[in-house]
């Protein structure tokens, strides 16, 4: 009979989880991890010793490389957004993402990539979703997405789409509470879930959301509902292989040990990302499932490690060669709304910065127009003629935000009150830009290096935008 721990995929945390810990939990049989930040090398070291220390002949080693390595790995590339990738509406840039970011992954040992986000980007208010969508109509994101699948497969990883039944429509952000779903059964059919079940067949697996849907069940979170997970999802949409849910130490879910409960009883095969993942596998080692529920867990498990030894054999093999990937979407995903005034080398631009709360380097921005022999200069409330706000506030987990506060609204329309012209650079949430009264924005969906450079090549008028918004402001 499984020994139970294998349901359990426990988190580890570069910075903060205990390697003796974690190298304990996959002895006792857990069926994988899934890893947040570390490096190149102390993600190729980590994920050797964890397989090596496990008494299972397969372990499966995931993580939330939705935009590539650079998602997590200082040292590695940071890959355009979903949303950059809506707004090329281009399936072989979506192909190709999927593809780089699953060689990146075998590269260093990891196997799952917990992607594509099929969530719409359809409410400007939500905090957790946002430049992670393809976009806001469920066919272009069908397609991409679809794409972004293909990718994957052929570099050789796992897909996984998230967050079923649809977390675009929300306004809170999972990681601090329960989310509440406010739609028609009429409405999710014809929206949320199309990309679900047009792209189940692909699906290697399925994340369930941590979502009260009141139209589906208005008792239970979607990934503790049997009425979602083993009846719509499992049943009526017909999808057979692995369900897991979304993390479990976040705040949306109440006690953790009687939500594994649930969620296994709902239809789920793995309980992802545990906040006491010892506590959890004792508790579990003392209930009384049913044989046929374990021996089916069992058998969802062995498929889906056998699917990855399969990709790992089909994969294109070879080292991973140097690409301009990200800067050919750039390109082509900048979207340029209003006026932009021709920059031109000897002028002097000021700047706002806001919402950096990550400390993003605004150096390869500022570097490019410096090489073009611009002159740049922190705003200090005084009259200009050019005045430049950049915005990077992008999703985060645990934040709950990722709009303008109030206070940096009223920064903003202060500043433009001294300039003469206003050109508000966006380099994540776009849907803030309703609140700036700049007279051109660019919106570029990423804060990465390149996409940096390619917005800064834009103001110098070196290529003209092309990219089409993928939402509706």
């Amino acid at each position: 009979m499984m020994n139970v721990a294998r349901m359990v995929f426990p988190g580890f945390w570069f910075d903060k989880t205990p390697e003796e810990e974690a190298l304990k939990l996959a002895s006792l049989g857990v069926g994988g991890f899934c890893l947040y930040g570390g490096t190149r090398t102390a993600v190729a070291t980590l994920t050797r010793k964890l397989r090596a220390a496990s008494p299972l002949q397969r372990i499966l080693i995931a993580a939330d490389y939705e935009d590539g390595l650079g998602r997590w790995l200082p040292d590695a590339d940071l890959l355009p957004s979903n949303l950059a990738i809506g707004a090329t509406d281009s399936e072989e840039l979506a192909f190709e993402k999927g593809f780089i970011t699953a060689r990146e992954a075998i590269s260093v040992g990891v196997d799952w990539v917990f992607a594509p986000v099929v969530d719409l980007a359809n409410n400007p208010g939500n905090p957790i979703v946002n430049t992670r969508s393809f976009g806001s109509d469920p066919h272009q994101v069908t397609r991409l997405a679809g794409a972004f699948i293909r990718g994957l497969h052929q570099g050789g990883a796992l897909n996984c789409l998230k967050h079923f039944p649809g977390h675009g429509n929300t306004t809170t952000d999972s990681h601090l509470e329960l989310p509440v779903v406010a739609e028609t059964t009429a409405s999710l059919k014809n929206h949320a879930l199309v990309p679900f079940q047009a792209l189940l067949s692909q699906a290697d697996s399925v994340m369930i959301g941590h979502l009260l849907v009141p139209t589906l069940d208005g008792q239970n979170p979607a990934s503790l509902s049997k009425i979602i997970v083993h009846d719509l999802l499992q049943q009526r949409m017909g999808f057979t292989r692995c369900v897991c849910t979304d993390a479990l130490l976040m705040k949306a879910l109440g006690n953790e040990k009687e939500a594994a409960l649930q969620a296994l009883d709902a239809g789920a095969h793995i309980l992802l990302v545990p906040e006491k993942p010892f506590e959890l596998i004792s508790f579990l080692q003392k209930q009384v499932f049913p044989d046929d529920m374990l021996k089916n867990i069992e058998r969802i498990l062995n498929e889906l490690c056998a699917q990855a030894d399969e990709l790992a054999i089909t994969a294109k093999k070879g080292p991973i060669a140097p690409t301009d990937f990200a800067m050919r979407t750039a390109h082509r995903a900048i979207v340029q709304q209003g006026f932009i005034p021709a920059i031109s080398p000897g002028e002097t631009l000021h700047f706002l910065e806001i919402g950096n709360d990550e400390n993003i380097s605004s150096a390869p921005f500022f570097d490019t127009l410096r090489a073009y022999g611009v002159v740049t200069e922190p705003f200090k409330n005084e009259e200009v003629e050019y005045l430049l706000i950049l915005f990077w506030r992008r999703y985060k987990p645990f934040s709950g935000r990722i709009g303008l506060t109030a206070q940096e609204i009223q920064v903003i329309k202060t500043a433009v009150k001294y300039a003469q012209h206003t050109i508000l650079l966006c380099f994540a949430n776009p849907w803030m830009a309703s609140n700036i009264p700049a007279e051109g924005t660019l919106f570029a969906f990423s804060p990465s290096p390149v996409f940096q450079q390619a917005v800064a090549e834009c103001l110098m008028d070196e290529f003209t935008p092309t990219g089409t918004l993928p939402i509706k402001l």
